[in-house]
């Protein structure tokens, strides 16, 4: 039986579902994050849990012709990216064969052919949204940055290679802003002190910024200062105070207070605007998701005809982008502020083959079958990483509708809940699109249809 804090050499067998590498020591699991398929590495033992356990690399004997030299200095600790060490190219390969496995396993092997991932043209500063949290190190000294994988210890910041580096200038000026005005950092121990988060959206065709100020409180000393600082400098076009007094680790707080501008801001994907409101939910990179959202639709053929479902529709971006296929819209959600959004978007674009409804996806969607006789041909969802409740996939099963796609955060709940259609359905495609670089989360599309 291997223990902690035994060395070992091993070869790389192959990827985990989070790119780490994986090896077996006398048939036992060892997942060894930084090393790659087949390289020989030294490792110590960190971490044995019953059927698996955890290695970190300490010497590389035999290398991977894909390994690089990670571009960021604080990739090793952070765990915002966990796939900087590997060629961009040999990171769609892995993410597709993640993809692939996961439907061999579950469908047989080759029953499903996963395409190739659509990869980004240019990988890098994608991230419309960053939220860096603000704490106190060690010295007692506030610091502003990243968590540290699986930790509260936040690392300094330095240039992000994912984030907007917009993004990271203003969040740099709050903190030194903070630092020469004594603005109080948040201290999880004790749970004193006012700013714990500071959270940037950017319109990447508009330029539109708001910057959400989390705080222990409801007052920032020289808040007007802050505010004539922050528009000066870098144009920011809305400021909010997002207060939460919980001892929690969800960033946002229920009260939003508007302290410059009008509380949100726009960005253009394809041909739409949309209005961005700081709880609302709009895709991380909007560049490939435009190709997402396209690319699913070219997929699916839809129909003038066709009566489509937008279940988990967001602020309408998808439903939207539907609209001008199909003959009628209904998009569903559980966010009553996405929905408000979602109304508001599609005024904005005049689009009027589109309704929106607040509630729980199950039951509005039982609900417009049932009391308001309105049945899809076309399904599209784009669920939590929890993937769909068994009502919608029942409901699904009963309604028939021609063609269901989905969209997915997460291909592990994504093949489980494909297998509960597989009864009705056919899977006729599947992409992956690279959402995150650099990252091993992975977004797929799957397209049915009616056998």
């Amino acid at each position: 039986m291997i223990k902690k804090n035994e060395e070992y050499e091993v070869k790389i067998l192959d990827y985990g579902m989070n790119g780490e590498g994986v090896a077996k020591i006398d048939n036992f699991t060892v997942f060894i994050p930084n090393a790659m398929k087949d390289e020989k590495v030294k490792i110590v033992i960190v971490k044995v849990l019953a059927s698996y356990g955890f290695g970190k690399v300490l010497e590389i004997i035999e290398k991977s012709p894909y390994r690089v030299e990670a571009d960021c200095e604080t990739y090793k600790r952070c765990g915002g990216c966990d796939m900087r060490h590997i060629d961009y190219e040999e990171t769609l390969n892995i993410k597709q064969n993640m993809v692939q496995t996961l439907f061999n396993k579950t469908f047989g092997e080759n029953k499903v052919k996963v395409e190739k991932v659509i990869g980004m043209g240019n990988p890098y500063n994608y991230r419309n949204k960053a939220q860096y949290p603000v704490g106190i190190n060690k010295e007692g000294e506030p610091v502003i940055g990243i968590f540290a994988e699986r930790t509260h210890e936040i690392i300094p910041m330095k240039e992000c290679l994912i984030q907007n580096p917009l993004s990271e200038k203003i969040a740099f000026a709050i903190y030194k802003f903070m630092k020469e005005n004594n603005v109080s950092a948040y201290d999880e121990e004790t749970l004193e002190g006012l700013v714990r988060h500071i959270v940037i959206k950017v319109g990447v065709r508009t330029h539109e910024i708001m910057c959400i100020l989390v705080i222990n409180g409801t007052k920032i000393p020289k808040e007007q200062e802050l505010i004539e600082m922050l528009v000066k400098a870098y144009n920011v076009k809305t400021i909010i105070k997002n207060v939460n007094k919980e001892n929690t680790n969800v960033i946002l707080g229920k009260e939003n207070i508007v302290i410059h501008g009008d509380g949100f801001i726009y960005d253009i994907l394809g041909d739409y605007t949309f209005k961005i409101s700081p709880k609302s939910f709009y895709q991380v990179n909007p560049v490939q998701a435009e190709v997402l959202y396209n690319t699913a639709l070219e997929m699916a053929e839809l129909s003038k005809d066709d009566i489509l479902f937008d279940l988990y529709c967001g602020i309408g971006t998808i439903g939207i982008f539907a609209s001008s296929f199909v003959k009628k819209v209904y998009g569903i959600e559980i966010v009553e502020q996405a929905i408000d959004d979602a109304k508001e978007n599609a005024k904005i674009n005049n689009i009027e083959n589109i309704e929106f409804y607040a509630g729980d996806v199950e039951k509005v969607f039982s609900n417009l079958m049932e009391k308001k006789q309105i049945y899809p041909d076309a399904i599209i969802v784009d669920p939590p990483r929890k993937g769909l409740d068994e009502n919608t996939i029942s409901n699904v099963l009963a309604v028939e509708p021609k063609k269901f796609i989905y969209i997915s955060c997460n291909p592990a709940t994504m093949v489980r809940d494909l297998k509960l259609l597989e009864e009705k359905y056919e899977i006729t495609n599947v992409v992956p699109v690279d959402m995150f670089p650099y990252t091993s989360h992975t977004e797929s599309i799957a397209v049915l249809e009616l056998k």
